[in-house]
């Protein structure tokens, strides 16, 4: 008891809140307070002033508690996001100290005031009845914060606003989850539609209903507290002016014909969420479900997304929409950005609204699984086997969402449709106009989803986004066109890089697809894959943009096959940045300036047909850096520039074989096409074969001269001299004598007898012509 206590206190503070006076309550360590503002109806804009009648004196707004939590103004920053159209009036803004129920003391933005509200006396023949207070005086919302008129447009303000509407989520089901557990008669008695008020705004809540499982419907919000919360206007819609919540067990029917104005004041906005319930939106082509958000002061649709606009969310549970147009609603974040379907981490809690049959029909199964499968589980759930005997326990999984979009227009939402946590979603034959975000955004933990037949056109940002953490994701014949980024965007990258304080994975995701789908006009690119392995893209369109498909950040096994780009202002197929094993295979490309571009990745490129445009003159395929393993065989290219398929600036020799090249107009000069084969081996390979055929000409040169000189050889002894034969002549010896003494005493010198000359004989006569020799 003392556990459920402090939730039983915070319950009684939301209920309470309803038709007292401020309440505290003590919630995990901080105050909540409930301050209750005067009652205001919804009426028809249309009406004429004197349907607007009797309604009772306003009273000022209670001044907030001590216990209440005041928020500080937040800073405007230069990050605001723009107004969706400029050429919408400007919302109208309070003057500081008004309260929202008062009387017409609020300021459009023309500086005029809006006139007060005239009173009638009722006739005698009928009975007194209340009306609405103006519409000026209308708001959706009991936060003081937001009635003090302390939003700043800017993007502090709208997260903080998506902030608020979390924290009020999660205190509408704690509460409601606390009343439910008491027990007993008080408990029971809960199971009917109330309204929770507490410092994040006043809640419509809807649990679910005692011993049966018939929907709520706008019936039945009606009936709350006299129709205060939903009224219907003179051309038969209705107003919605409080927040929704669809408790777990609960289900909320729209049927068509319908038209729903979700109230939507700068910081006070309506919406519509089920938490763990079921929302089931369903008309018909000739009558469908219409439902757009609504100033009730311009008497127009809510245009601004700074101050918080009108929504719907599914947390868990399921989501069905058919033949429905929604149009302008959202803001900030995707879960409230329009159309969101989200899971939640808390556990599914269905099982405790099954009848009591069905509960032995579970045990019935569950024991009959024990002998042939016991200690077995399937894919998220988990069951633990009891000691001794005795049936397992079955835990429920973590709730995903699921449910189906079918046949629906949405426009102008800020994302046009936000799917996260989410398990066969379907997603088929419907159309997303000017988005102000993204069209088509499927976040985390989206696994095997079919979006089929689907058109987003003119979209802020991209047209259809596969987030990290999707699988088993199939985009076929769907259309993006004229969208502010890509057309289409697969992200497969893992949650982290590394150790992370959230434990998230490493592991790539994959095995999603686009195929049998069109890109047309994207600002950007047509596709773009990031990361990831085993996504595909092929017998689709991309035409325009400035690149048709984009494949980086490591990508592995791409397929892109079969496809036809037409009109890319610079590359149709590229593959950049480290993407691995890619196969591109069979494509068209025609009117580009480069047909495949690789960039420090690899591929396989085969069998695809390639017309580039004449002017300017690029390649038709071009290889940049790292680009080994890579083979480029069978391809037909088509056009003039300087080459067909460029290796010059690849760091690695490629596998080129097989290529069809001849309607290639080589457009390159003379340097150029030099320059193509001028590289340093080339030039050592030139060095060595020159030398070569030097040497062989030399060899030549030195045979021939040879040969010349054994062509002039005569009679070896032609130039040779006969020897002449002479008689032999005696020398005598010289006769040595002393040397005499001269006068002075001194030596003189010997008289040496002179010798015999030697008679030389005169040279023989040259030899006759003959080579004779002459006796």
């Amino acid at each position: 008891m003392r556990r459920s206590l402090p939730a039983l206190l915070t319950a009684a503070a939301l209920t309470l809140g309803v038709a007292g006076p401020a309440v505290a309550a003590p919630v995990g360590g901080w105050l909540v307070a409930a301050a209750e503002p005067t009652p205001v109806d919804l009426v028809d804009p249309a009406a004429p002033p004197s349907d607007r009648d009797h309604s009772p004196t306003p009273s000022p707004d209670p001044t907030p508690t001590e216990t209440s939590r005041p928020s500080p103004t937040p800073k405007r920053s230069p990050s605001a996001r723009p107004t969706r159209s400029s050429a919408q009036p400007p919302k109208a803004t309070r003057t500081p100290g008004t309260g929202t129920a008062g009387t017409a003391r609020q300021t459009p933005a023309g500086g005029q005031s809006l006139p007060a509200p005239t009173r009638e006396e009722p006739k005698e023949d009928e009975e007194p009845r209340e009306t609405p207070a103006p519409l000026e005086e209308a708001v959706m919302a009991d936060d003081e914060t937001l009635k003090a008129g302390l939003i700043s447009a800017d993007a502090e303000a709208q997260a903080r606003l998506v902030d608020v509407e979390d924290q009020r989520i999660i205190q509408t089901r704690a509460a409601l989850t606390a009343l439910l557990q008491a027990g007993g008669i008080a408990a029971a008695q809960r199971k009917r539609p109330q309204v929770f008020v507490s410092a994040y705004g006043r809640t419509l809540v809807l649990p679910a209903r005692n011993d049966t499982t018939a929907p709520y419907t706008l019936r039945d919000i009606a009936a709350v507290e006299k129709g205060r919360y939903l009224r219907r206007m003179k051309d038969g819609s209705y107003l919605l002016g409080v927040q929704v919540f669809v408790a777990d067990g609960a289900r909320l029917q729209l049927r068509g014909p319908l038209t729903l104005r979700m109230g939507s004041l700068p910081g006070s906005f309506s919406s519509i969420i089920s938490f763990g319930g079921d929302i089931d939106i369903k008309g018909t082509a000739a009558k469908p479900v219409r439902i757009t958000s609504w100033d009730v002061r311009t008497r127009r649709p809510d245009m601004t997304t700074t101050d918080g606009r009108a929504y719907i969310r599914a947390v868990g549970g399921k989501f069905e929409m058919a033949y429905a147009e929604v149009s302008d609603l959202g803001f900030w974040s995707g879960r409230t950005g329009g159309i969101a379907l989200t899971g939640t981490e808390r556990p599914a809690s269905v099982y405790r609204h099954r009848t009591k049959t069905q509960r032995h029909q579970d045990k019935a199964e569950r024991l009959s699984r024990t002998g042939s499968q016991r200690g077995g589980s399937s894919f998220g759930d988990v069951e633990t086997i009891p000691i001794g005997p005795g049936t397992a326990t079955h835990v429920l999984a973590d709730d995903l969402v699921s449910g189906s979009i079918r046949h629906s227009v949405i426009t102008g939402n800020a994302y046009g449709l936000f799917v996260s946590g989410s398990n066969q979603t379907q997603i088929v034959d419907d159309e997303i106009r000017d988005s102000l975000a993204h069209g088509v955004f499927l976040h985390r933990f989206v696994n095997s989803a079919t979006v089929q037949s689907t058109k987003v056109i003119g979209s802020g940002g991209d047209g259809f986004v596969l987030s990290r953490a999707t699988e088993k994701v199939q985009i076929t014949d769907c259309v993006a066109e004229r969208n502010g980024r890509n057309g289409f965007t697969l992200n497969g990258q893992a949650l982290a890089q590394g150790p992370s304080a959230s434990g998230e994975s490493l592991t790539v995701y994959g095995d999603n697809s686009v195929n049998d789908s069109v890109a047309r006009d994207n600002r950007r690119y047509g596709v773009e894959v990031l990361g990831g392995s085993r996504l595909s893209v092929y017998t689709s369109e991309i035409t325009g943009g400035d690149m048709g498909i984009v494949v980086r950040e490591g990508a592995s096994e791409v397929q892109i096959s079969g496809n036809r780009l037409s009109g890319q202002a610079r590359q149709g197929i590229a593959l950049r940045d480290g993407a691995t094993a890619g196969h591109v295979a069979g494509n068209t490309i025609t009117d580009t300036v480069t047909g495949i571009y690789l960039r420090d990745s690899n591929a396989r490129v085969v069998g695809n047909k390639i017309t580039t445009l004449v002017k300017p003159r690029a390649h038709g395929i071009t290889m940049v850096g790292d680009v080994g393993a890579t083979e480029i065989t069978r391809n037909t290219v088509a056009g003039s520039g300087t080459s067909a398929i460029s290796v010059s600036r690849s760091a690695h020799r490629v596998n080129e074989h097989d290529n069809v090249e001849d309607a290639w107009h080589d457009t390159s000069t003379f340097w150029v096409k030099a320059k193509r084969y001028v590289k340093p081996m080339n030039l050592i390979w030139a060095a060595v074969i020159l030398l070569v055929i030097v040497s062989a000409l030399r060899s030549r040169q030195v045979g021939a001269d040879r040969r010349r000189r054994r062509a002039a050889i005569g009679d070896p002894y032609a130039r040779q001299r006969v020897l002449e034969e002479r008689p032999a002549l005696a020398l005598r010896p010289a006769v040595r004598t002393p040397p005499a003494r001269s006068a002075h005493g001194g030596d003189r010198p010997r008289h040496r007898e002179p010798s015999l000359p030697i008679h030389h004989p005169a040279p023989a006569p040259a030899a006759p012509a003959t080579g004779g020799i002459t006796p």
